[in-house]
């Protein structure tokens, strides 16, 4: 029986505005693929991602490129060594692992989970600003366990110290998005420790890391930008303590279970997180996410209006998908 495939592109809404070091954005553009075959609907969401290239109209075109493989009957692992890693593998391969699921009549969560999976903790952005807009987002989310910090601009030790005063008894994640330099590395890193930094991600521009061998280090430092699937961790031993899974960048939940245990095997600490997204997008990687180490999957806490079903979010407790919605 030969299968439908759909594309669709969606917006959605960002309440406020999204700022980090390379720019903000007032809503989030995602991509939405849907496979059909017999009775069984699998849907998967990605959001491209300009700083690797992809864009709506190129994302598409790419799902649409691999049609007639989809419609013939390809499946996950021949998916994987047919498409490059990317936001539109990933739209792909999450919609085949929900059919999948659909047409069996499992879970998802039975497949790849250990254990039953359960409600995680979430990490809340704060959205890049002044040390005083910071501090005012910080006062409102003070009641989060786990507050992400977007810095990347000059004085960041302020906007760290200030968050930090205005939260505290929150932990603190503080993700630079490349913004850092090799003049102000270690500056950052300390001003990280003396605020109670607990993690930070991706401090220098990927492609020029490698000092990170030999900084001191007295925040351990998580690779984001700097990593995409299983092939780049063996360059990054060394200079990473912790890398950063997020299923648009591994090209979907397949190749993202492969790239945790391997990491785990080399000893990196494991972050799962996300693109500005909706829920649709969130629900695999909350899965994914159940042995991580640090959890940032706050995508739909960020927009106006999230996609109906939803994940079910109780401020930051984020529960697993529910059938309906996902997997």
């Amino acid at each position: 029986m030969a299968r439908g495939l759909t594309v669709d592109i969606e917006s959605f809404p960002i309440a406020g505005v999204f700022r980090i070091s390379r720019g903000a954005k007032t809503e989030a553009q995602v991509v939405t693929c849907t496979i059909s075959e017999g009775a069984g609907v699998g849907r998967g969401e990605c959001v491209p991602y300009g700083r690797y290239g992809e864009s709506i109209a190129s994302v598409a075109a790419a799902i649409e490129a691999m049609r007639k493989d989809i419609v013939y009957g390809m499946d996950r692992q021949t998916l994987r060594l047919s498409m490059p890693a990317g936001a539109a593998r990933n739209a792909l391969d999450c919609a085949l692992w929900d059919l999948e699921a659909k047409r069996a009549g499992r879970r998802v969560a039975g497949m790849i989970c250990r254990e039953a999976p359960r409600p995680l903790v979430t990490a809340q952005t704060i959205s890049l600003g002044t040390p005083e807009e910071m501090a005012a987002q910080a006062r409102e989310f003070a009641p989060r366990p786990v507050l992400k910090i977007k810095v990347g601009g000059d004085d960041d030790a302020a906007r760290m110290r200030a968050v930090a005063e205005a939260a505290p008894n929150s932990k603190l994640i503080v993700d630079a998005n490349e913004g850092w330099t090799e003049e102000n590395l270690e500056r950052n890193l300390r001003a990280a420790a003396e605020n109670r930094v607990m993690l930070v991600e991706q401090p220098l521009p990927a492609g020029k890391d490698s000092i990170l061998a030999e900084a001191s280090r007295p925040v351990p430092v998580c690779a984001d930008e700097s990593l995409h699937t299983s092939a780049d961790l063996e360059r990054l031993r060394g200079l990473y303590d912790a890398v950063n899974i997020k299923l648009d960048k591994t090209g979907g939940l397949t190749e993202a279970l492969i790239l945790r245990d391997r990491a785990r095997e080399l000893g990196f600490s494991i972050m799962v997180g996300c693109m500005v997204g909706t829920s649709l997008a969130m629900a695999p990687a909350v899965l994914l996410a159940q042995e991580a180490d640090f959890v940032d999957l706050d995508g739909p806490l960020l927009l106006a209006r999230d996609r109906i079903p939803a994940l079910a979010y109780d401020g930051s407790l984020v529960s697993p998908p529910e059938p309906e919605l996902w997997g």
